[in-house]
């Protein structure tokens, strides 16, 4: 189909939408950017193609239920591009989601939808893997998201939490592990790596953190899928290697694009 050279191309403002009407439940504070073709009449066609792409401040904080009824919160990030892959994002103990803001945004950015959860109170590690499912079912029944393309990444007990969920998870195509543990607090990763099988994982620690490069090292030799490291010199444990590492984020970013999407 031939077209004319003429084009209209225009720009608007999202406006927030009140809950009430909209599904999704969702705001995001976004440009929309479109291109119309006005074809020739005898193509008798119009084409129209509409990219949308969303900005960090589509933070909102969410609630969902585990399966024991306990109601979670945590923070969920619009992707910028539907349909979408998932992400859950686990923090240390005694932390928050907030740890992982700043990934969790360049994660949106490049076309994740994100959730980055706030485990239940208290130190039930048992309960702490319910409230890891929860939250992708959080993501699985929202619209734009893809339910089969899942990632997971943790950090310290939250890396173990990930790769024993996603040892029982087929659905969970890739995951990344900042300061694992072979054993943190009764959770042992290395029947759980080996069942995760031929699928991805990221690991990524502090050579100044001994016993979590330790576990990586070992780690990376079970089961056989891409194992890929990344080990820096920085002080530091968990997601505090967000802040000490420049590059960690970005190599995130990239782990996820290359697995995910």
């Amino acid at each position: 189909m031939r077209c004319a050279d003429h084009e209209m191309i225009f720009t608007t403002k999202a406006r927030r939408m009140p809950r009430m009407v909209t599904p999704l439940r969702a705001f995001v504070s976004s440009w929309y950017v479109g291109r119309v073709l006005f074809c020739r009449p005898a193509a008798i066609a119009v084409a129209l193609l509409l990219v949308v792409t969303v900005d960090a401040a589509a933070q909102r904080r969410v609630t969902f239920r585990a399966e024991d009824g306990a109601t979670l919160s945590g923070a969920y990030y619009e992707p910028s591009r539907r349909p979408a892959p998932g992400i859950v994002l686990l923090h240390m103990l005694r932390r928050s989601h907030a740890d992982w803001d700043a990934a969790a945004s360049q994660l949106s950015d490049a076309g994740f939808a994100v959730v980055a959860l706030d485990y239940r109170g208290g130190d039930e590690l048992g309960a702490y893997a319910m409230d890891l499912r929860a939250a992708k079912a959080f993501l699985r029944e929202r619209p734009e998201v893809m339910p089969g393309s899942i990632g997971i990444a943790g950090a310290s007990i939250g890396a173990n939490l990930a790769v024993l969920d996603a040892a029982d998870d087929p659905g969970v195509l890739s995951i990344a592990l900042l300061s694992p543990g072979i054993d943190y607090k009764g959770l042992r990763t290395e029947a759980a790596m080996k069942k995760y099988g031929a699928r991805p994982a990221l690991l990524a620690g502090s050579t100044k953190d001994p016993y979590a490069a330790r576990s990586i090292r070992h780690l990376t030799t079970i089961g056989p899928g891409l194992r890929e490291v990344r080990l820096t010199d920085a002080v530091a444990h968990g997601t505090v290697l967000l802040s000490r590492d420049p590059d960690l984020i970005p190599a995130l970013v990239d782990w996820f694009k290359r697995t995910l999407l």
